[in-house]
């Protein structure tokens, strides 16, 4: 594993809005679905989401950063205290016993002859040291990936949806109110089994928010056009508007022209600390197809 700085591209004072914020960035290039023919993706993605847990904890980023832990979130090796490399002696709470040979633990000598290196960890550790060695380690499990899309309004109001994982499994998962697209979210226990340990992997969710035709999205904001017919753009009335939770009545002034835009507090999509954006409604005014009437007044206007 490279260091979880350089993975997600930031410096080391970088604050926790700016990682996120990079995070995000580098989950969308690095993506497996979009680097199809690239074998690594996968690897690449996975080191990207397990630097994202260092660094986007607190907790996790401080002890990295003391080397308490490596770049796999594991427990770093800090060795004995105090050995010395004297030769013989007592040296960090071990003494040691060179004898006419030179080798140490009373070793037999000629050169290599009668030594064996499992004998050193027989005697730091007993004989637990010796039938450790070798032992297969378990295994992180492997995280699997898929892109769950959902409409404009499935993301703003959040909600379950029932979903099947890369390996066929239906779950039923929850979406956060207010998902952004492009949100990795870890569905933890849910992938693979591990075949040593029996530990079942994580499954990385990528949230893909489908565009809907009746909305442009402007950060939190929306905005929508509708269409109003001349008369009711001459003299105002009631306009039906659409939104994401339903259509909502509002009423337009007379001469309305198409350079008046509207706005509807708190009808757009909700921030992550839960403040909605607006909707700002722009007018189309249409014309009929055909009135004489309209048309001789229109005429009698220009002459006069």
């Amino acid at each position: 594993m490279r260091d979880p700085y350089q993975v997600l591209g930031v410096a080391r004072g970088a604050g926790d809005a700016e990682i996120k914020k990079a995070f995000r960035r580098r989950a969308k290039e690095l993506h497996p679905d979009r680097n199809r023919e690239d074998p690594k993706a996968q690897d690449r993605f996975a080191e990207l989401n397990t630097a994202y847990e260092i660094l986007g904890d607190e907790g996790k980023r401080k002890q990295f950063d003391r080397g308490e832990i490596d770049a796999e979130g594991k427990p770093r090796f800090q060795g004995f205290e105090g050995m010395g490399a004297g030769r013989g002696g007592r040296s960090g709470g071990f003494e040691f016993n060179f004898g006419q040979g030179g080798h140490p633990f009373g070793g037999r000598g000629g050169g290599d002859a009668g030594f064996d290196a499992s004998d050193i960890f027989s005697s730091l550790f007993g004989e637990a040291g010796r039938r450790g060695r070798g032992k297969p380690q378990p295994q992180k499990p492997p995280e699997q990936s898929f892109t769950l899309e959902v409409t404009l309004a499935q993301a703003a109001t959040g909600g379950t949806r029932r979903v099947k994982l890369p390996g066929g499994r239906e779950v039923e998962i929850t979406i956060p109110e207010g998902v952004n697209d492009g949100k990795v979210m870890r569905l933890r226990g849910l992938g693979q089994a591990d075949p040593f340990s029996g530990e079942a992997g994580d499954v990385m969710m990528t949230i893909k928010v489908k565009p809907d035709s009746r909305f442009t999205v402007e950060g939190n904001d929306l905005r929508t056009r509708v269409a109003v017919p001349l008369a009711r753009a001459v003299l105002g009335g009631p306009l039906h508007v659409p939104t994401l939770t339903g259509a909502v009545e509002m009423t337009i002034p007379p001469m309305t022209g198409t350079t008046r835009q509207f706005r509807l507090r708190g009808k757009g999509l909700k921030g992550e600390k839960g403040v909605a954006g607006d909707l700002f409604v722009a007018i189309d005014i249409e014309m009929p197809a055909s009135d004489a009437e309209l048309s001789a007044l229109m005429k009698a206007r220009s002459e006069s």
